[in-house]
C-alpha cells in the first residue's frame, strides 16, 4: 500500500520506517538483557550472598512498582522530548547500573553486614527500574508515528517480538553463565551471578553505539512529511491546555484504556511466574539444571514471538483491528496450559510434556501482551501514546510487582512452587473474562476510521 502519491518519498518513508522499527527492536532488545537478567542471578544471590526468597521477593515487588511508575512518568515526558536522545541515555544509565550489580559487595564492604548488601542490591534494582522504564515510551512515540493504524497490530507485533528476543536470549546466555560452576562457585575468586550483569553490561554498551549512529527521530525529525491517516478525531488547539484537556479525554477518563490496564495486570502476573521465578521454579519443582532451566525460559519466550506475530496477524486480517476479542481466546487456553505444566510430573516423557505446556504457555500469553498496547495506541491515537501506554504500563507492573512478592512469599511459606502455580492459573482466568468486556472496542479512535 503506497502512502504518498511521491513514489521518491514513500520509498524514504518506508525505508526509514523500517529502519525504525529494526532499530528500536534493538534497542529494547538491550533494555531487556539489562533487566531480565536479575532473575538469573537470583538462585547465586540467595546462596552464595545469603539474600532469601522472601527478599529477593521484595526487591521484585518494589522494583516492579517503580519500573511500572517510571513507565507511566517517562511515557508523558516521551511524547514532549526527543525520543532518541531519550532511550540512548536509559540505555547508558542502565549500563551503568548493571556494572554496579556486579561489585555490589566491595560497594556494601564499609558499612559491613549481609543487611547492607541486601540493602545496596535493592537500591541498584530500583534505580534499574527507574531508568528501564525510558524504553519503551521512545519506542511506542516511533512506531506510532511511523506505522499507519491498519498495519499497527501486525507491525507492532513483529516489534514487541524484541520482549521475547531479549528474554530467551538473555535466559539462555545467563543460564551458561550460571552453569559454568555450581551456584555460589566463583571463576577466578567472583561469583558467576556478577557475570550475568556484567556480560549484559557488555552487549548493553556496545548496542549503545550502534543506536547512536542508526535510530532515526520522528518523520519530522528525518524530513519527511508526517504518516497519513493519522489526523486527531476532531480540530485540536496547540495550545498546552487543549493538550492536557485531550490527554484527560483519550486516556485518563477513558473506560477503554482503564479496562486494558486491568488486562496488563493479569497478563503480566501470569508472566512474571515464569521471567522472573521460572529458573528457580523450574529448577525446584521439576528439578532442571540451571542450564536446562535456561533453555526452556528461552523457548518460552522464542515461543512468545510466535504467538505475537499470529495475533497481530489475526488481529489485522480476521478480527478488523478488535484485538480483545482474540485476547479473550489467547488467555483462556493460556490458563489451561499452566494447568497441564502444574500436574504433569517431574523426570522423562511427562517432564519433557511438562515443559512444552509451558513453552506453548508463552505463545498464548505473549500474544495479548503485544495487544494491549495496539489496542491502546489506536484507541488514544498517535499523539498520547506514550502517555496511554505508560498509564496502562502502570498496571502491567502493580502486577509485576504483586506476583513477584506473592510468589515469592508462597513459594518460601508453602515449600513448593504448586501454591504460586494455582493462583497463576486463576489470575490468566479472570484476564480472559476481562477482556470479554472489550469485546465491542471499535478499532481505532482516527477520524474517518
Amino acid at each position: 500500500m503506497q502512502l504518498f502519491d511521491d513514489k521518491a518519498t514513500d520509498d524514504r518513508f518506508r525505508r526509514t520506517q523500517w529502519r525504525m522499527l529494526f532499530a528500536t527492536m534493538v534497542g529494547y532488545t538491550l533494555f531487556y538483557f539489562m533487566r531480565k537478567n536479575f532473575s538469573f542471578a537470583m538462585p547465586g544471590l540467595e546462596q552464595d550472598c545469603g539474600i532469601s526468597k522472601s527478599m529477593l521477593g521484595n526487591f521484585l515487588f518494589w522494583g516492579g512498582l517503580v519500573y511500572g511508575l517510571s513507565k507511566f512518568v517517562n511515557g508523558i515526558v516521551g511524547d514532549k522530548v526527543s525520543p532518541r536522545k531519550m532511550l540512548c541515555f536509559g540505555l547508558f544509565a542502565c549500563v551503568a547500573i548493571n556494572v554496579a550489580f556486579g561489585f555490589a559487595p566491595q560497594i556494601a564492604a564499609p558499612f559491613g553486614g549481609s543487611r547492607s548488601l541486601a540493602v545496596v542490591f535493592g537500591c541498584l534494582l530500583v534505580a534499574n527500574q527507574f531508568f528501564q522504564g525510558t524504553g519503551f515510551p521512545p519506542c511506542a512515540k516511533l512506531i506510532a508515528f511511523w506505522i499507519p493504524p491498519k498495519e499497527l497490530a501486525t507491525k507492532m507485533s513483529v516489534w514487541n517480538t524484541s520482549h521475547s528476543i531479549g528474554g530467551g536470549l538473555v535466559a539462555k546466555i545467563c543460564g551458561v553463565v550460571m552453569g559454568l560452576g555450581a551456584i555460589g562457585a566463583a571463576n577466578q575468586g567472583v561469583g558467576m551471578w556478577r557475570w550475568c550483569f556484567w556480560t549484559m553490561a557488555i552487549l548493553g554498551a556496545l548496542g549503545l553505539v550502534a543506536m547512536l549512529f542508526t535510530l532515526p527521530g520522528t518523520p519530522k525529525d528525518e524530513g519527511l512529511p508526517d504518516l497519513p491517516g493519522t489526523e486527531a478525531p476532531k480540530a485540536a488547539a496547540d495550545d498546552g491546555r487543549a493538550t492536557r484537556s485531550d490527554a484527560f479525554k483519550m486516556v485518563y477518563l477513558n473506560p477503554v484504556i482503564w479496562m486494558l490496564g486491568l488486562t496488563n495486570f493479569t497478563i503480566n502476573a501470569v508472566r512474571a511466574l515464569v521471567a522472573d521465578w521460572g529458573p528457580t521454579m523450574l529448577q525446584e519443582a521439576k528439578g532442571l539444571t540451571p542450564s536446562e532451566a535456561g533453555t526452556v525460559i528461552m523457548v518460552f519466550e522464542f515461543a512468545g514471538i510466535a504467538g505475537m506475530l499470529f495475533a497481530g496477524w489475526a488481529t489485522d486480517r480476521l478480527f478488523g483491528g478488535r484485538a480483545p476479542r482474540l485476547c479473550v481466546f489467547m488467555m483462556a487456553v493460556t490458563a489451561v496450559l499452566l494447568a497441564v505444566f502444574l500436574f504433569l510430573p517431574s523426570g522423562g516423557a511427562a517432564g519433557f510434556a511438562a515443559s512444552a505446556a509451558l513453552c506453548a504457555a508463552g505463545f498464548c500469553l505473549y500474544g495479548p501482551q503485544a495487544l494491549t498496547g495496539v489496542t491502546a495506541t489506536n484507541t488514544s491515537t498517535k499523539r498520547f501514546a506514550g502517555t496511554s501506554i505508560g498509564f496502562i504500563s502502570l498496571f502491567s507492573y502493580v502486577g509485576v510487582s504483586v506476583a513477584g512478592k506473592v510468589f515469592g512469599s508462597l513459594a518460601q511459606s508453602s515449600g513448593g512452587w504448586r501454591l504460586p502455580l494455582f493462583v497463576t492459573i486463576a489470575v490468566a482466568s479472570v484476564g480472559a473474562v476481562l477482556f470479554l468486556f472489550l469485546w465491542r472496542t471499535r478499532p481505532n479512535a482516527y477520524a474517518g476510521r
